[in-house]
């Protein structure tokens, strides 16, 4: 009952203004989650991860697909590099590779990690290659909502939906086979792909956005966090003053967090109440000043 009050009053104020280290995740959170309840929060067709996800964009093979995310994500790192602390990065790693697990393509190489930046914003690349800023890490209070952030991004990579920007925006012909070669030449693959900044960084369609925070929770959920740390991270980036640098990309490239909040509101509904999950503040890696 208090998690649907807590739910509805989110609701209300937003309508108003691959093998973990320590203690084993499967035992420790996998528990948090009975059959029943499982089968109670899976999607049905119709939602976040109905449908068949490889559906899409044909031609494409997920060679392909990895080889592209690689390069995507090697221009980012070239801008941006990966926060000089190992145990940071292979504990993201720990907590992405489980919540991925969770997902419909458990097989792809997942790869996250925090690069530096002290904006507030987290980025996929197609393949399973995903980041988050440190500023983004500093805001998260627990294991649960850098969980939650982390689905999100698995939610991008599984629908493929910076591929079909790609394919939209005709840098990729999806039908012609001519790609395998452009991708395993590098000089090529840096002149059909670009930016590994411009591309992770564009505005995705409003849907797609809508579509990956559902995913988040689910993934999450089935994870074993709690259901509400996702919906608790879009509420402290709704805090901040949309003047503020540190947001200026992210509210640039995402409908405002106030409407995101709206739709998962409504998408959840009382379909989580039963669910206990876990927020693991005291396992949160904590960066060093």
């Amino acid at each position: 009952m208090m998690r649907a009050i807590k739910i509805l009053c989110l609701v209300a104020l937003v309508l108003g203004c691959s093998t973990v280290w320590g203690l084993d995740f499967g035992q420790e959170l996998k528990k948090a989650l009975k059959e029943e309840v499982q089968q109670k929060i899976a999607p049905s067709s119709g939602d976040a991860q109905g449908g068949n996800l490889l559906s899409g964009l044909g031609g494409i093979s997920q060679e392909e697909e990895i080889a592209i995310g690689r390069q995507i994500a090697g221009n980012l790192l070239g801008a941006s590099p990966l926060v000089k602390d190992k145990r940071l990065q292979k504990y993201v790693n720990n907590v992405g590779r489980w919540v991925a697990s969770q997902s419909e393509r458990p097989d792809l190489p997942w790869h996250f990690g925090v690069i530096e930046s002290s904006d507030v914003n987290a980025f996929a690349a197609p393949g399973g290659y995903i980041f988050l800023t440190r500023g983004l890490y500093r805001m998260l209070t627990n294991e649960a909502e850098l969980a939650g952030v982390l689905a999100h991004e698995v939610g991008h990579v599984i629908r493929q939906h910076h591929l079909k920007i790609l394919q939209q925006s005709r840098l990729l012909d999806m039908g012609s086979k001519l790609i395998a070669k452009q991708v395993g030449d590098n000089n090529a693959a840096q002149k059909l792909i670009g930016s590994g900044a411009e591309v992770v960084a564009r505005a995705l369609d409003k849907n797609a956005e809508f579509e990956a925070d559902r995913i988040a929770v689910v993934l999450s959920t089935r994870a074993g966090y709690d259901v509400f740390a996702f919906p608790e991270v879009l509420q402290q980036i709704g805090h901040f003053a949309k003047d503020d640098g540190s947001v200026a990309l992210l509210f640039k490239t995402h409908p405002h967090p106030d409407d995101r909040l709206e739709k998962l509101g409504l998408a959840m509904g009382d379909r989580f109440d039963a669910v206990n999950g876990q927020t693991l503040e005291k396992r949160f890696y904590r960066l060093k000043p």
